[in-house]
């Protein structure tokens, strides 16, 4: 709209110029109703430059606005950044303790399985050991084996003779006491 204004005015004072001026090379004054045309033009211009005036100071607020809640919005993001700034600091040193327990339990491990080598070595010596004593045990034990074997077939030898012998005595003993039942009966007759 200003610029279609601005562009009527143009026009009419381009229109009222040629006017005022005579072909004779004379000055004639501009009638009144050119006059007031040329003013009616000026207000016209007037107005659309204060609306121009306007809209651009209303676009100016609108930036201002805009520049400040740009500002507020990194002044935010500066804020998160720091916070990340430090989120990752304490991500760097947390990764790097974790860093340091990962090299103990590294060292712990190593430690361990250079520690179990060593046990698996000696169980290993323990175990030949064990086979050697087992060999030697067997063969001082074979001739041990053989006088306990002889020393058994001795004792159920002597068990049986025993045996034998309390069996003996047992049918003695039967006899001895049917004699002296009968002894008593004929005694008693």
């Amino acid at each position: 709209m200003p610029v279609l204004s601005l562009c009527l005015l143009w026009a009419l004072v381009m229109v009222a110029r040629p006017a005022s001026v005579a072909p004779g090379g004379g000055t004639e004054l501009a009638s009144h109703e050119e006059l007031t045309l040329l003013f009616h033009g000026t207000l016209q211009l007037g107005q659309a430059l204060n609306g121009v005036y306007r809209t651009t100071e209303t676009r100016l607020a609108k930036a201002r606005s805009n520049l400040g809640v740009y500002g507020r919005t990194v002044e935010l993001l500066g804020q998160e950044v720091s916070q990340g700034r430090e989120a990752a600091q304490e991500l760097r040193a947390s990764l790097l303790e974790s860093q340091k327990e990962e090299d103990i339990l590294q060292l712990h491990a190593e430690a361990t399985a250079e520690v179990l080598g060593e046990v698996a070595q000696a169980q290993k010596v323990l175990q030949d050991s064990v086979r050697q004593l087992e060999v030697q045990l067997s063969a001082w034990l074979g001739h041990a084996y053989e006088e306990l074997e002889a020393l058994k077939a001795h004792a159920d030898k002597q068990s049986h003779i025993l045996w034998a012998l309390a069996g003996h005595m047992q049918r003695q003993r039967r006899e001895m006491v049917a004699q002296q039942h009968r002894l008593r009966q004929i005694q008693e007759r």
